[in-house]
């Protein structure tokens, strides 16, 4: 229910808008209410919504911006995972290096799960490589972290270890 009010603020199109109405109207059919409402104490503890009184009485639930940033995230990893490889390989590496503080392992954590979700290789500790271009995807994850000075996304004709990555990637 949090994307689908992420994506409903996103949408642009009346028509694409109350497409998603109905498909969430739906899915509220479905979902335990003593589990939704507990769901909603728990995102108002952790301060990701915040409930405002309209002028008629009703209530909205709004996010926060830490709500909004969590919401980003979860777009990002749940669209950048289905990213659709190519079906053939424009002859370029991409390259992820990072050296992210101790303090933030936990973003550390994510982008190294994300990029095995990638099929990204481990080339070493910090060094994933690929040849699919996921550039985007791991760019705007580093965004929502805020871990720009971090992360580097290199994109390189040659690497010395060829053999053994097409041997990896191109399995026939």
């Amino acid at each position: 229910m949090l994307m689908g009010g992420a994506v409903l603020s996103l949408t642009r199109s009346s028509r694409q808008y109350f497409k998603k109405i109905r498909l969430m109207r739906k899915e509220w059919q479905t979902v335990n209410q003593q589990n939704f409402n507990r769901s909603i104490r728990c995102l108002a503890k952790e301060k990701l919504v915040e409930e405002r009184t309209l002028a008629n009485g009703a209530f909205s639930l709004v996010l926060t911006p830490k709500g909004k940033r969590q919401a980003a995230i979860l777009n990002i990893l749940g669209s950048s995972i289905k990213f659709k490889k190519p079906k053939s390989w424009d002859g370029k590496w991409r390259i992820v290096i990072f050296d992210i503080p101790e303090q933030d392992r936990q973003f550390r954590d994510i982008l190294r799960e994300h990029l095995y979700r990638l099929e990204f290789f481990k080339l070493q500790q910090s060094v994933f490589v690929s040849p699919h271009p996921f550039e985007k995807p791991i760019l705007d994850l580093v965004s929502v972290y805020a871990a720009e000075p971090y992360v580097r996304v290199i994109t390189a004709i040659k690497i010395d270890s060829e053999a053994r990555l097409k041997k990896h990637f191109f399995k026939s």
